[in-house]
This record gives C-alpha cells, structure tokens and sequence, in this order.
C-alpha cells in the first residue's frame, strides 16, 4: 500500500460485512511488466457489487467482483492471474501492458479473512501503528502482526521500511503503514519549499511557528499552520516511527523543546539547520538537560545531505534527500 494514497478500504470492508451486505478484499500480490497498480493495492467488494480502491485502474476490475461474489458464495480465497494488454495499459496512462496477480479473500466463511482480524486490522491502522496481514497462499492461515517475535520478523521490518508488500517464500505479507508526516518547527525561508516537496513527496506536512509574523497564511498559503509553542504544538500533534521533524528557527527558545520532546519520541528523523559549531552549543544544552551521547546522536545536523545546497530551494532538496534516505535505509 502506498503510504501517499492512504485510503479506507480494509475500513469499508468492515463495514459492508457488519452491515450484513458480505465483503471481499482483493489485493494484488504479484506483477510483471508495467502493472497499473503496485503489490499491495486493493479492492473492496460487496455482496452487492459495490466497489473502493482499484487493483488495475479499471482494467480487470469486472472480473475482480465477479470472483468475489462467487467468492462470497463458497467462502473460499482464490488468486487470480490477468494479462493487461497494451491498449488497456495506454488507456490508463503506462507505455505498456504487464501481468498481474490477485488474491481475492472473503471476509467470514470456511477459509476467509475472519470478521475479528480485520477489525484489528482497522484498529491498528486507525491508531497510527504499522501492522502486517500476513497469508498463507497455500493453505489459507493468516496472522496479523507489528514483526516483534514474528518468524518473519527481519522480513516485515524491511518491508515496513521501504513500504512494500511481497512474498516471503509462501507467506505473503500486506503492509499496512500509517501515511508520513512531517512537522517543521520555523516559519523560515527555507520552510516554503520544504513544506512544498514534503507534501510532493507524501508527506502531510505541518508548520509550526508561534511568531504570526513568521507563521502567517500569506507567506505559506494553503500549508497547514500551528501557532503554539513548537514543545505543546508536537504533543499535540503526535509524534510515532512514521513521523520527521525538521527544526529550522536557528533560536534555542524555539528549536530546544522541540528537539527535546522529539528526542523523547520514536520518530524516525530529526533534523536541525545550523552550523557545525552551532549543533556543538546544542549538544551542550541538551547534555546539561540530561539527554544521553546515543540519544543526541539521533539529530541529523548539519540538516540534510551534503550536495553543496546554497539558496532555500536547493537546502530543502538536501533536507528531502536526508528524510528520504533515513527512512528508507534505516
């Protein structure tokens, strides 16, 4: 599941079965060649036909719900293999067709996704917490898991990271991670085309500045904006494994609680804008505050990769490559 098209199917799902109106979900587990849509897309069908999500684009989605009426009627998962043809492809925007395959799951019945597992599916994602469905695609066993003691621990970490569901010898395992956030402390210059990139590149960006001067709707039109003080406004927020800080304010009296609290957190990055001789008066403060060497070297400052960035465009470019290679390799 892409974490920049978070989406309510698994929810819907739900609530078509609980409504008595029958629910499948079907996910592409596989592909070959330019698929419409990436391992781990799904679909929600109801008894009555009714769809949300897309597991092609519209290509084979018919024969989807097809299967998963039938699939509605036995009980029985299936997977399902379609070749999109170039034309098909053309008309939903790639240059040429693939192969994919399609597990449809029923939601109850003999061998189906149990009403209990997918409402703790809804659960976690609801409250924010990676989570995995794991299924067996030869004998239909199914465990719902965050990896911690998993036998496939290492496996679902990885692909929690780099936000890709796949095979794992029988196993196949949907991640469900909650969409990326990013809080940037500062209302500066550098924080307009951040804000910009951040939300580009999938992240539901929020600025925090409580200067109204610095903060204001004019200078960051259409950008959400907190007025608080950066420690309460992060509080607030909610800090988790998905989330990046960037702190750009340059002023202690704003960048220190956040840093702090953010320290206290178990978000991903934290980056802070200053030289290398201000990050040294950092460290002092927050060794005084009593943060430990191994806590203080989670603050990735200099803020960003190394490219030579000059004006505010390039450094948020450096700041976005930083987040980016954090959160993908750990």
């Amino acid at each position: 599941m892409s974490t920049a098209d978070f989406d309510r199917i698994p929810e819907q799902a739900l609530d078509w079965h609980r409504a008595g109106a029958g629910a499948a979900l079907a996910t592409v587990v596989e592909t070959w060649g330019s698929a419409p849509r990436p391992v781990g897309s799904q679909l929600a069908i109801s008894g009555a036909a009714e769809i949300a999500g897309s597991v092609s684009g519209g290509c084979v989605e018919g024969a989807v719900v097809v299967e998963a009426l039938e699939a509605l009627e036995d009980g029985t998962p299936r997977i399902l293999e379609f070749g999109v043809s170039n034309e098909e492809a053309f008309a939903v925007g790639l240059a040429c067709g693939g192969t994919i395959r399609v597990l449809v799951d029923p939601v109850g019945g003999a061998r189906g996704l149990s009403e209990r597992m997918l409402a703790d599916l809804v659960a976690a994602r609801a409250a924010r917490r990676p989570t995995a469905l794991l299924i067996d695609t030869q004998g239909w066993d199914r465990r719902l898991t965050e990896g911690p003691g998993d036998p496939l621990e290492q496996e679902i970490r990885s692909r929690f990271r780099s936000d890709r569901s796949g095979f794992e010898g029988d196993w196949f395992i949907g991640v469900h991670n909650p969409p990326l956030r990013m809080v940037v402390v500062g209302a500066v210059h550098i924080a307009q085309p951040l804000m910009q990139m951040a939300r580009l590149a999938g992240y539901d960006a929020t600025l925090v500045d409580p200067r109204e001067t610095f903060g204001s709707a004019e200078r960051f039109p259409g950008e959400t904006l907190v007025d608080d003080w950066p420690d309460a406004a992060l509080r607030t927020h909610g800090l988790d494994t998905r989330t990046a800080v960037v702190t750009l304010t340059h002023d202690p009296k704003l960048d220190d609680p956040a840093i702090m609290e953010a320290l206290r957190s178990d978000i991903f990055y934290l980056g802070c804008l200053g030289s290398t001789r201000t990050h040294a008066k950092r460290v002092s403060r927050l060794q005084e505050a009593g943060f430990t060497t191994a806590e203080i070297a989670r603050i990735h400052a200099p803020v960003g990769l190394d490219i030579g960035a000059k004006s505010p465009a390039e450094i948020a470019i450096a700041v976005m490559a930083e987040i980016t290679q954090t959160l993908r390799r750990g």
